[in-house]
C-alpha cells in the first residue's frame, strides 16, 4: 500500500452540481482548507471565487472543462481552459469527445486532448483527461489512455460522475497499467467512503475526486 498518512492530499474536494450556490462553494473551500486537501474542483464560473478563498494555502484550484459531455468544439475547450487558468485554476479536468472515441476517430480525440494539454502547460497548469470509462469498452479505455499519454496529459481520470457510472477498481487498475508511472490516475465518481477510497488508491489511483472528502477523512482519523 503506497498510502502513508497523507490521504488528504489524494483528495480533490469536489462540487460540480449545477444547483451549487456560492455559499456551498464557500463551505467546501473552508473544508478543503481545514483538511488541507489537494484541490477544490468546481465549474469554471466559480474559479475566481475559489482561488481567492484558497489564496495563501497549498490547496489548489481545479476547474472542469467541456463538462460533463465533452461534445463541444476543441476551440471551446481550449478557451474555457485558458479562461479558468487566468482566473486562478492550477489544474484543468477536461472531458474527451466520447462519441469520437467510440467511432474510433483517434486523430480527432488525440488532437482534442493535445490542444487543451498544450494550452494548459503553456500557462503552467496540470491537465487531467476525463475518459468516461462507463461508456467505453476495456479496449477503448486502453486506447484513449494511450492517446492521452502520447498527448502529454498529466493524469487520466475515470469519470465525470454525471454519466451512467463512476470509478471502478478494475478500471483504475487497467488505466494505471496502461499509462505506467509517467502519467497519474484520478478515480472519480461514486467514491463516498474510506474503504472505497483506499481500494482505489491500492488499485493505482494517485488522486480521488469526491464530494465526500470530509466523511472519508473523518473515517480515516
Amino acid at each position: 500500500m503506497k498510502l502513508k498518512k497523507n490521504l488528504n492530499k489524494y483528495i480533490d474536494h469536489t462540487l460540480l452540481k449545477p444547483e451549487a450556490t456560492k455559499a456551498q462553494i464557500q463551505a467546501i473551500c473552508r473544508e478543503a482548507l481545514k483538511y488541507d486537501f489537494a484541490s477544490v474542483c468546481v465549474n469554471s464560473g466559480y474559479v475566481g471565487f475559489v482561488a481567492n478563498m484558497l489564496k495563501g494555502s497549498d490547496v489548489l484550484t481545479c476547474a472542469v472543462v467541456g463538462f460533463p459531455l465533452g461534445a463541444c468544439t476543441t476551440a471551446t475547450k481550449v478557451f474555457e481552459a485558458e479562461d479558468a487558468i487566468r482566473a486562478g485554476a492550477a489544474e484543468i479536468d477536461m472531458v474527451i469527445n466520447v462519441g469520437k472515441m467510440i467511432e474510433a476517430d483517434y486523430d480527432f480525440v488525440s488532437a482534442d486532448i493535445k490542444a487543451v494539454v498544450d494550452k494548459c502547460h503553456s500557462l503552467g497548469a496540470i491537465t487531467k483527461v476525463i475518459i468516461e470509462t462507463c461508456l467505453l469498452t476495456k479496449e477503448e479505455i486502453v486506447k484513449v489512455c494511450q492517446l492521452a499519454k502520447d498527448a502529454g496529459a498529466d493524469f487520466v481520470k475515470t469519470s465525470t460522475g454525471f454519466s451512467t457510472g463512476g470509478a471502478t477498481i478494475e478500471n483504475v487498475a487497467l488505466m494505471k497499467e496502461t499509462v505506467g508511472p509517467e502519467v497519474q490516475v484520478k478515480a472519480s465518481g461514486g467514491i463516498r467512503d474510506l474503504d472505497t477510497a483506499l481500494k482505489m488508491i491500492e488499485a493505482g489511483a494517485d488522486r480521488i475526486g469526491a464530494s465526500a472528502g470530509v466523511a472519508i477523512m473523518k473515517d480515516f482519523d
